[in-house]
């Protein structure tokens, strides 16, 4: 039987950055996945400045190369409010074809092997993980994905409805007008909201996501929603139209177990507040393959350790936000807050796109205003 230091099922961003990781400690990495790279991936393709530095970090200095930065974001409330500011730093929309495909290349420079296989079954044995009777591993790290098969092989089962979004993704030709994110929150079906993040190749990934709610989303009404929200977009230009879940940060597994390791979606590591992934997979990657190179018999215990003291306090703020967020007025108070106080704005940034906390100034700031939009409707009995 084939023995390795660590095996990675799932080689997206957190599978490859866990490889990384892994490969500078010193272990030898062989990274699994059911398709040949480059392939598609269904994702906004938005690049926050974050995932940058940590796979700075990790070497890799071309994922978003050749690409023009988003200096911008425009965030339309519920009730029609809105906010355009410059971010804080700029952001990318790289297609999952091209960035996946860059960050497995950057792992297998680094010594990293690649095959293609479906693991389907996970067993422990004697300090060893084996996958499908043939390979073992001393440590196994699951990047996945939401359908995880090594988050079933720890017991756990999949996000359940009011944790779980479902999102279509396409891509259109871009229209006239600033560049800029794009993020339109829906009045009728929230939380759910579209996007437009453009390119810089003339066309712009757009979509629609909405949390699931006790019933069933066709893929007929996720256009009709993206449709209504984005109606510069003609709907018969959009091109390439594929649908995924989201498995949201709300509901958490466990981050591991003995020497199985949980990373990126397959950790539901999803920001629920705006749906961003892309940092949490690289950093959890990054964290993931350090634990399972350098203590293999303890692997678990640390990576959740470094985990929590990396994003612990964030996920919980963030949590709280995505909660408080149910709620439509509190959305269009938080979107006028942003558009009166650009720290406001910087503060929800970080927290949708980084690893951001929130403070008392921010949530003051949002409270005046929420209270003083209900003032302008309270009348008084005479």
């Amino acid at each position: 039987m084939e023995t390795v230091d660590v095996a990675v099922v799932g080689a997206g961003p957190a599978g490859a950055s866990a490889a990384l990781a892994a490969r500078r400690a010193g272990a030898d990495v062989l990274l699994l996945d059911r398709a040949d790279f480059p392939r598609d991936k269904a994702c906004g393709d938005g690049i926050a400045a974050h995932a940058l530095d940590v796979l700075a970090e990790l070497g890799v200095s071309d994922a978003v190369a050749g690409y023009r930065p988003v200096p911008a974001l425009r965030l339309v409330a519920p009730g029609g409010g809105q906010v355009a500011r410059a971010l804080p730093r700029p952001a990318y929309t790289v297609p999952r074809r091209v960035f996946d495909a860059r960050l497995v290349a950057a792992a297998l420079a680094a010594g990293a092997r690649l095959r293609r296989q479906v693991v389907r079954r996970i067993e422990c044995r004697a300090g060893l993980v084996v996958l499908d009777g043939t390979l073992a591993a001393r440590v196994v790290v699951g990047a996945d994905g939401a359908g995880s098969v090594v988050r079933r092989a720890l017991g756990q089962g999949a996000n359940p409805d009011g944790h779980l979004a479902l999102a279509i993704r396409g891509y259109a030709p871009t229209v006239d007008g600033p560049v800029e994110q794009k993020i339109v929150t829906s009045a009728a079906h929230w939380p759910g909201y579209a996007w437009s993040f453009p390119i810089g190749d003339g066309r712009a990934n757009v979509g629609y996501g909405e949390v699931l709610a006790g019933r069933p989303l066709r893929r007929a009404e996720l256009l009709d929603r993206l449709a209504a929200l984005l109606p510069e977009v003609e709907p018969d230009t959009v091109a390439e139209l594929r649908a995924h879940h989201l498995p949201l940060s709300t509901r958490r597994p466990v981050p591991g177990r003995g020497r199985i390791l949980l990373a990126g979606d397959a950790l539901s590591l999803i920001n629920p507040f705006t749906g961003e992934g892309i940092f949490y997979a690289v950093l959890s990657g990054s964290l993931a393959g350090a634990a399972a190179a350098g203590f293999p018999d303890t692997a678990a215990d640390r990576y959740a350790s470094t985990l929590h003291q990396r994003l612990g306090q964030h996920l919980r703020h963030s949590s709280a936000v995505a909660w408080l967020a149910r709620r439509r007025p509190v959305v269009d108070a938080v979107v006028r807050s942003a558009d009166r106080d650009a720290r406001v704005f910087r503060v929800l940034v970080e927290l949708g796109l980084g690893d951001g906390r929130l403070d008392a100034r921010t949530l003051t700031r949002i409270a005046g205003v929420a209270a003083g939009s209900a003032g302008r409707h309270f009348r008084p009995r005479i």
